[in-house]
């Protein structure tokens, strides 16, 4: 009762707030995790089960144990969360939306009831987003529509572990339960950037003291390739939305076709670096497989997940790597006006070394 409670309580605040076209978006996406929800099973019951197969049993004991490290020795607000298992048929939950201008690197934000402002919008029925993305694309916006395996109600709920997570490596599964419990300690209103990467920041800690923990030191070679690919995809996108930038500045003294002409150039530049550095890595990038096609809307995701990463990650390091300081140390940077902390995290960022 009160997983229905709550939502009853989001659909009123919605409805007293809002047109009634918001509101039918509401719907779907109320509509949506209600059937998360309704569809759910006790973890331990799906283990006991005879019809479960062998991997999925697996993995949802593995689940199990990352939730009780996650609370035990990363101080993660675990709660009632992931203690129930729902079917999904598909390997994501909603799929998520991101439309940024034909001329900036700023995404469109749009705001909610409880939840304030975030970077992408979701919608658990694909065609729903599609709708919504050529009604941006019509306005001339770059647009990306991303499946998405996981998200975090913030606590709000008791979110159940789904099929999303145990279709993934253990390694991936345990380290995604990390990120998503990770929204639970620190929510910055229209700050999508800060709170997914303070979320990866915890997820990548948290992976390898859970492989110390086990005993299982020989995945970090693959756990350090993939950082490695990371930070060389960050490096590319780094170096051509600083370029991109310089020339969005100059919108007011181009043509619309010269700034599109050398907009097209970079992004292609971007994505012959790409797959050039894709040449010497084992498994695909960042972006996936070359040949890849980019715009403003992957760089913005991108960035939104990685550009400041690597200032928590220091700041962890600078709390003597004990979770409870750095997440009081955190919430006093969430405190702080945007430029300040962002001002801050890159401070942090220039010292950071990897060292896993």
């Amino acid at each position: 009762m009160k997983q229905l409670s709550q939502i009853y309580l989001v659909l009123l605040l919605i409805c007293g707030t809002t047109a009634c076209t918001t509101v039918e978006y509401y719907g779907q996406a109320i509509s949506g995790h209600i059937r998360l929800l309704a569809n759910a099973q006790p973890i331990s019951d799906v283990i006991a089960d005879p019809e479960t197969t062998p991997a999925l049993r697996n993995s949802l004991r593995v689940a199990l144990n990352a939730r009780i490290f996650a609370r035990d020795s990363l101080a993660l607000p675990v709660g009632d969360a992931f203690l129930e298992y729902t079917e999904l048929g598909r390997p994501w939950v909603v799929v998520n939306l991101v439309a940024v201008p034909e001329f900036s690197l700023t995404p469109h934000h749009w705001c909610y009831p409880v939840l304030g402002c975030q970077a992408y919008r979701g919608y658990f029925n694909l065609d729903d987003a599609k709708r919504e993305q050529s009604a941006f694309k019509q306005q001339g916006f770059d647009t990306l529509i991303g499946a998405v395996t996981a998200y975090s109600t913030l606590g709000w709920f008791d979110d159940p572990l789904q099929s999303g997570f145990t279709a993934l490596s253990n390694d991936r599964m345990v380290a995604l339960m990390f990120h998503e419990l990770a929204h639970r300690v620190v929510y910055v209103d229209n700050a999508t950037d800060f709170n997914e990467s303070f979320a990866t920041a915890v997820e990548l800690e948290g992976l390898r003291r859970w492989l110390i923990q086990r005993g299982e030191a020989d995945h970090f070679p693959a756990i350090e390739a993939r950082l490695e690919r990371r930070r060389q995809t960050q490096a590319l996108v780094t170096d051509t939305t600083n370029r991109l930038k310089a020339l969005y500045r100059q919108a007011d003294t181009l043509a619309p076709q010269t700034l599109r002409d050398r907009k097209q150039a970079l992004l292609n530049d971007l994505a012959e670096r790409y797959a050039a550095a894709s040449e010497h890595w084992a498994e695909p990038g960042p972006f996936g497989p070359p040949p890849v096609t980019l715009n403003n809307a992957n760089l913005a995701l991108f960035r939104q997940y990685n550009h400041l990463v690597p200032g928590f990650r220091q700041l962890l390091k600078d709390c003597d790597n004990r979770f409870p300081v750095f997440y009081d140390a955190v919430k006093t940077l969430a405190s702080l006006p945007e430029e300040q902390r962002s001002a801050r995290l890159r401070a942090l960022s220039q010292r950071f070394t990897e060292d896993l």
